[in-house]
């Protein structure tokens, strides 16, 4: 089949504006590096309770299901899953009443509804799985800064600008920009950042899934700070935020392993 010029511009450009408002949390990488860092803090019977789930796959390797499943139509009503929308501006209580109030499904409400699948011991092996599945993606977006941003630009898809001379959006910058900029495998990055001090593990193991949205957020508000539309981001940016997503990757990995130790005791 032939398409007219003008048909395949506009099949371009529909694909091209599509892509972004779609990005997934952390990219590929990013959320088998969560999963591999979890895998290093599970207890003895949660490691036992994810193998009878998942069986041989790994948390690393099932983390990105939830992005391969969006081929599948019968899998759309996911789509709300992956970030919680919220307003400028608020400290810690106005985003836990925001939470509180927000009904639509959310990364935030509906991680809440996978613990308590995987903790009901009348669920099947296949609402296991796909609880177990969706926990450990979640988990990996919510610690995705732009996963908790702002509404009127779709998490950043909006803030368009190049990365390393590229055209991107500020979403897309740490959905993959940033990750795959260190040039390291998912087991060799989370080797290289997996080493928090015994003060950080009690920290970050001791906050709330409410607390872990506000550290999104404020990590948020320094993001939209140094960024702006039609920005050129290269090596400065990197090094202004490359802490603060290893610091993402590591307490995503840490809390997921830290909900799985709670729910399986």
């Amino acid at each position: 089949m032939k398409f007219s010029k003008s048909l395949k511009v506009g099949l371009i450009m529909a694909i091209c504006a599509y892509i972004p408002v779609n990005a997934s949390a952390w990219g590929m990488l990013g959320h088998r590096i969560v999963g591999q860092v979890a895998e290093t803090y599970l207890n003895s019977k949660s490691r036992k309770a994810v193998k009878n789930i998942l069986g041989d796959e790994t948390l690393a390797m099932t983390a990105n299901w939830p992005d391969f499943i969006k081929s599948d139509t019968s899998y759309n009503y996911l789509s709300s899953w992956h970030y919680v929308n919220l307003p400028a501006n608020l400290d810690r209580q106005g985003v836990v009443d925001f939470l509180n109030r927000e009904k639509t499904p959310n990364v935030y409400n509906k991680i809440q509804e996978m613990i308590s699948i995987l903790k009901n011991k009348q669920s099947n092996a296949d609402q296991k799985k796909l609880a177990l599945r969706l926990l450990v993606h979640m988990v990996g977006d919510l610690h995705q800064p732009m996963h908790t941003a702002r509404k009127e630009d779709l998490g950043g898809n909006k803030v368009y600008v190049t990365w390393f001379g590229q055209k991107s959006n500020l979403h897309s910058v740490w959905d993959s920009g940033l990750v795959d900029y260190q040039q390291l495998s998912y087991t060799e990055y989370a080797t290289v950042i997996n080493h928090p001090t015994k003060a950080q593990l009690k920290s970050w193991r001791a906050t709330s899934l409410a607390d872990n949205v506000f550290e999104s957020y404020q990590l948020v508000d320094k993001i939209y700070a140094k960024t702006r539309a039609e920005d050129k981001l290269s090596y400065r940016y990197n090094f202004d935020f490359v802490d603060h997503l290893n610091e993402q990757l590591l307490k995503g990995g840490v809390r997921l392993a830290n909900i799985l130790n709670e729910i399986y005791g």
